[in-house]
């Protein structure tokens, strides 16, 4: 493509150099990744900036530079005043606006973004419907999957994504939206067609400011669905009735609402649900007819979770009895209340619980279970919001007969100093500190009797623990099986 041609995306730009005949073959944000013909751009991150490595990106074979800064180069420099927006419009157009040829699902919200997308690909599957997948485990093309470094890749990895999907022809892209993508602009330019809202609760306050900061970046997903209607191409905002922060979300949208919920104002509702250890069902009641769902998928939280995928499948026109086929045959996602067995007669379950609501919600659902002990191995990140570790620490100390509290992924952090911060709000004394996840685990593990239920909450899918800026392999449910087999290895003998 051309450079000029790139260009045309921009209504106001300084272009040092001459740019009529520089043909640009790749753009990339990461000097380290620079070839032949690409435009390099420049970005002011937290920790490094892009303009400062400029005459690297020359040497690796720019043909143009993209910055916001004044830099010398021996290729043409084009100056704007923010990189960041400028490199997703960027993005959009050197890659053909992809998400204008395939619909486009975003899901946000602070839990079940993970479920709610693998519950819709499962759906359009069903519905003979090639499907593409980015989210927090991997990104998905078809039956295709590729490793992801973020829940919301950056702009350019993210558009590169959604041209792929199309050169693959994917009918549907689903994809989880993080507040941080939202506030960064990392999906500027991205056209979707159906925005799905969870559910809103205390996490990543690292970042927000505040709550109110973190519910308005939540927002701009369904402030960015449009504010004109098009009959060819209807858009919805499906939202969550029974969360506090609906009303909001609400008003932030000019498109079409489905809500969805278990209480009557709810249009897409469960009514007779019933819970058991084994089993959910409920009966789906929407606009288009009711079902009875029977689901392997365990627990009041995965309610709203089929909840949600159903009001956006039903939102993108696919039939009510799809819909039910899909829920009743999906057996679990990797990481989410996911049972380790290693044939002992107690229960051990790996979850990506990572907030305090998330971790009341599998609590109390366990909690709802056995008659047994409960056992919670917990930990909290490091480098991430501070206020919510003796929130985590309480509400294990409040359903679990016992928690073990231990290292997440400390990152730069030291271990202990997150415990402690975790164990300074306890008010009661049914915990252990064990700093080493894996001897965590194995005590858990080797405590357990018939019929208890042992939760090991944190990582759920995540096959690495971060260690000062070091990952090493770590996966919570190869460490409970290995403890497993342990055990049964020594009552053999």
């Amino acid at each position: 493509m051309k450079l000029q041609d790139l260009l045309e995306v921009l209504p106001f730009y300084y272009a040092d150099g001459d740019i009529s005949e520089i043909d640009i073959n790749t753009v990339k944000a990461d000097s380290r990744q620079v070839t032949e013909g690409s435009l390099f751009v420049c970005i002011t991150g937290y920790t490094v900036d892009g303009h400062d490595f400029v005459e690297e990106a020359v040497k690796q074979g720019a043909s143009a530079i993209l910055s916001e800064k004044e830099v010398t180069a021996s290729v043409p420099v084009i100056q704007v005043a923010d990189t960041s927006r400028i490199m997703a419009k960027m993005a959009v157009r050197f890659y053909g606006y992809p998400t204008q040829q395939i619909p486009l699902i975003g899901v946000t919200g602070t839990n079940g973004k993970t479920t709610v997308t693998y519950l819709l690909e499962s759906i359009f599957k069903e519905f003979e419907k090639k499907t593409g997948v980015i989210g927090t485990i991997q990104k998905k093309i078809g039956d295709n999957a590729y490793p992801v470094d973020n829940t919301t890749p950056d702009a350019l990895s993210l558009q590169k994504t959604f041209q792929d999907m199309v050169d693959e022809h994917v009918e549907t892209a689903i994809m989880e939206v993080s507040s941080h993508a939202l506030d960064m602009g990392r999906v500027h330019g991205c056209d979707f067609d159906i925005a799905v809202f969870t559910n809103l609760s205390q996490d990543h306050l690292d970042y927000h400011h505040d709550m109110n900061d973190y519910l308005h970046a939540k927002s701009l997903l369904f402030a960015q669905l449009g504010n004109t209607y098009n009959s060819n191409q209807k858009k919805f905002a499906v939202i969550n009735e029974d969360d506090a922060h609906s009303g909001f979300l609400k008003k932030s949208t000019a498109q079409h609402i489905l809500t969805y919920g278990c209480g009557v104002d709810a249009q897409v509702r469960a009514d007779n649900i019933y819970l058991d250890v084994m089993k959910t069902t409920f009966t789906l009641n929407t606009p288009a007819g009711s079902v009875l769902i029977n689901s392997s998928l365990i627990g009041q939280f995965n309610v709203y979770n089929m909840l949600a995928a159903s009001a956006a499948a039903i939102s993108a026109g696919i039939p009510l009895a799809v819909i039910k086929k899909a829920l009743d045959q999906m057996s679990g996602v990797s990481g989410r209340f996911e049972p380790v067995d290693g044939d002992q007669d107690y229960a051990v379950i790996v979850d990506y619980a990572h907030t305090p609501d998330s971790l009341e919600n599998v609590l109390q659902t366990i909690r709802g279970f056995t008659k047994h002990n409960v056992y919670a191995v917990v930990g909290c990140g490091g480098d991430r919001d501070k206020a919510k570790r003796p929130v985590m620490a309480s509400i294990a100390l409040k359903y679990a007969d016992q928690a073990i509290f231990t290292s997440d992924n400390p990152r730069t952090e030291a271990p202990l100093a997150i415990l402690d911060d975790m164990a300074a709000g306890c008010q009661t004394d049914n915990y252990v500190i064990i700093e080493n996840r894996r001897e965590a685990i194995s005590r858990a593990v080797n405590q357990g009797e018939t019929g208890d239920i042992i939760l090991i909450a944190g990582k759920g899918h995540e096959t690495y623990q971060e260690i000062h800026h070091t990952q090493h392999h770590f996966d919570d449910r190869e460490v409970a099986q290995e403890a497993i087999q342990s055990r049964n290895l020594k009552e053999d003998q």
